[in-house]
């Protein structure tokens, strides 16, 4: 049971499960997002679905429909996850690189280097 206890424990498991918390909110926003932009699909082509597309002989058709829709609303949320959190989160990530001071070297390690430099001689 100890052992158990701390597994649960551990940071990555509590990180998972904060990141679990916040993708699932993430979620509704970026639901909102694509519906928000297929509203605006929808003022503009006159419907936000492609329809039927039928594609075969008939009496052997295939819709293609509920795909090119599944590709449409795909595509609004892999942009919407890119432009709304992949970019921002690189870009601070180098402007914290940026930031972060050179190593500082001490005077055991200067001697260290001298010493060194003097036994080559």
């Amino acid at each position: 049971m100890k052992g158990f206890k701390e597994f649960l424990m551990q940071g990555n498991l509590i990180e998972l499960a904060i990141a679990f918390i916040i993708g699932t909110a993430f979620a509704a926003v970026v639901t909102a997002f694509t519906g928000l932009i297929l509203g605006i699909i929808a003022a503009i082509v006159g419907t936000p679905e492609v329809g039927q597309l039928l594609v075969g002989t008939p009496g052997h058709q295939v819709d293609l429909a509920p795909f090119i829709n599944a590709v449409i609303s795909f595509v609004i949320v892999a942009a919407a996850v890119y432009f709304g959190v992949v970019k921002p989160y690189e870009a601070f990530k180098a402007r914290k690189k940026v930031e972060e001071p050179e190593a500082v070297v001490t005077s055991e390690e200067l001697l260290a280097e001298i010493r060194d430099l003097l036994k080559t001689r």
